[in-house]
């Protein structure tokens, strides 16, 4: 195996899963600029990506979090499934190095809006390709540590302003 499946298959033992269906996690590292994309690329894998995240790290949080009132799981659910939560794990998994974006951009100028939607699509096709289960899996595994960063939980600006 030489090529983008060598990377994927790279990027599939980080992840802790063969894809059975490879065109999946090919899909969710696609961005709609390239010519591969083909009317294929990962904004319908990371729409569904971003919701598995949400209802797995909800899931999370209450299991790891059990006396923690409602707005405070709330406002630490916001912080771990936001833009820099997922371009934080995206760099964790080195994920820059697997998606396929043109121009042909170097691993450490890829944008970090892509970084973050690629890492929503890699959830979304692993959902697809095994199920919620395993996806739930893999979010605690890679958003797992982050739990621990966050406590106490995070205060909004305009809740601060209001309690002031």
């Amino acid at each position: 195996m030489t090529g983008p499946s060598r990377r994927n298959a790279d990027l599939e033992t980080k992840l802790g899963h063969e894809f059975a269906r490879p065109a999946l996690l090919a899909e969710a590292l696609t961005h709609a600029s390239t010519s591969a994309a083909r009317g294929l690329s990962y904004e319908r894998l990371e729409f569904l990506g971003d919701r598995v995240l949400g209802l797995a790290m909800a899931d999370v949080l209450i299991r790891s979090l059990p006396a923690e009132a409602e707005g405070d799981l709330a406002r630490r659910h916001a912080v771990l499934v936001s833009r820099e939560a997922l371009v934080g794990v995206a760099r964790d998994l080195d994920l820059a190095r697997y998606i396929n974006v043109q121009p042909s951009a170097a691993p450490d100028r890829v944008p970090e809006s892509i970084l973050a939607d690629a890492c929503e699509a890699v959830l979304g096709a692993l959902y697809l390709d095994a199920g919620f289960e395993a996806a739930a899996r893999l979010v605690e595994r890679l958003w797992g540590p982050k739990l621990d960063i966050e406590l106490p939980p995070p205060r909004d600006a305009k809740t601060e302003l209001q309690e002031w």
